[in-house]
């Protein structure tokens, strides 16, 4: 069976364990209105997605 032979520090530990944070996603250009939105959504400032219409926005 596998064994550790010196004990892992506290540091080497929390320095692993560091990494799983998430990083944001960049936001991208409409292209109907060419305000910034998130990439696969709805535009919330138009309601356009994929070229067509998705949400009536009340302006």
């Amino acid at each position: 069976m596998a064994v550790p032979k010196k004990k892992k520090s506290k540091a080497k530990r929390d320095s692993r364990r560091a990494n799983w944070k998430l990083t944001p996603s960049n936001p991208v250009d409409c292209p109907q209105c060419t305000e910034p939105m998130l990439p696969h959504k709805v535009c919330p400032s138009c309601g356009f997605y994929k070229g067509r219409e998705v949400v009536e926005v009340s302006s």
